[in-house]
């Protein structure tokens, strides 16, 4: 009998990217000045790695 509510991080980190990913990966794409960085077909995990780096960017460009 499968057990309900098992937890599977690799199916989870496979799926598709969350609407609010989708949006800050929107704001941040363009707050860079690199709009091909956002796409609407990104899994959960390549989204939050580009949300990540595009802060990263930013976050040292804003320190100049």
């Amino acid at each position: 009998m499968p057990v309900q509510g098992k937890y599977d991080a690799r199916v989870f980190l496979s799926e598709q990217m969350t609407r609010a990913q989708g949006l800050k990966l929107k704001r941040l794409s363009e707050e860079a000045y690199q709009p091909a960085q956002y796409s609407r077909d990104l899994s959960f995990s390549e989204a939050a790695q580009r949300i990540r780096a595009l802060e990263a960017e930013i976050e040292l460009a804003n320190s100049f």
